[in-house]
């Protein structure tokens, strides 16, 4: 029996285009302008503090559209689920306990908060953590060294955001360090969690390439912060910009690099 379609004339119809990729790819580019404009909106206003929540929620949103383009909304919801969680659990130890990050507290300006860890600190983890996962899985192959990359990827990401927070008031240490106020074991703590985040990612998504959406995402994000810290906040920080400009866009040009590669080579990435 042929079960292909025909048309009323007897000719074979024009096969249909998966629409679940073309619409998770539309929904993240949406969701990926809002947070520039957001971002900008947020650099020129008096009281930036309060667009950190908007800003993480259409980044999460805009992370987990390009995942659910390439592996199916319910493999993509569960991962950012997963991500979020363990982020959360690390913030709630951090706060009571000072490890793995050391002694810090949040101040209560970034609302609202559950177990006194604000709701976008833990959404944040699961939006850049997908957005560093695809950086690794675009950087290497080898499935070890791709969560070592995602985890320092999204370790990168915390040279810009932690000494921004600091500024803003969202949260304090109880010993400040030396790079503006941040103590190195926090960004060891950093790289423990994250490398959490990438094994819990890995364990959802499975063996997937990286594509130009998660990079996209990851790249926008440091392209901004880069700019904001050079010239837009104020008073500017031109430390900060080549830190994490370095170090966010190191990765980035190494993941646009083989993504570019493995497409002349006839690849198809996920979640392009």
């Amino acid at each position: 029996m042929n079960d292909a379609r025909t048309t009323r004339t007897g000719a074979p119809a024009p096969a249909r285009r998966p629409r679940l990729p073309a619409a998770g790819r539309k929904l993240g580019t949406v969701a990926l302008a809002a947070m520039v404009i957001l971002q900008v909106v947020s650099g020129l206003h008096a009281d930036p503090g309060r667009f950190t929540t908007p800003i993480v929620a259409v980044l999460a949103l805009s992370a987990v559209s390009f995942a659910a383009a390439a592996r199916g909304w319910t493999r993509a919801l569960t991962a950012f689920g997963a991500a979020v969680a363990t982020g959360y659990a690390a913030e709630v130890i951090g706060v009571a306990t000072g490890f793995p990050f050391g002694a810090y507290r949040y101040t209560g300006a970034l609302w609202p908060e559950v177990g006194g860890v604000p709701v976008a600190v833990a959404v944040a983890w699961g939006g850049m953590g997908l957005a560093a996962y695809g950086i690794g899985c675009a950087v290497v192959a080898a499935w070890p060294v791709r969560l070592a990359a995602g985890a320092l990827a999204m370790t990168a990401w915390d040279l810009f955001l932690d000494p921004q927070m600091i500024r803003l008031g969202l949260w304090t240490w109880a010993e400040p360090g030396p790079y503006r106020g941040v103590p190195l074991t926090n960004f060891a703590g950093w790289l423990l969690v994250s490398l959490l985040v990438m094994v819990v990612l890995w364990r959802v998504l499975g063996d997937v390439n990286g594509g130009r959406g998660l990079v996209g995402v990851y790249t926008t994000m440091a392209v901004m912060e880069t700019v904001g810290f050079a010239a837009v906040f104020t008073p500017p920080d031109p430390l900060v910009a080549a830190v994490g400009g370095t170090a966010m866009g190191a990765f980035a040009v190494a993941a646009w690099a083989r993504t570019w590669r493995v497409r002349r080579r006839g690849s198809r990435g996920w979640g392009t």
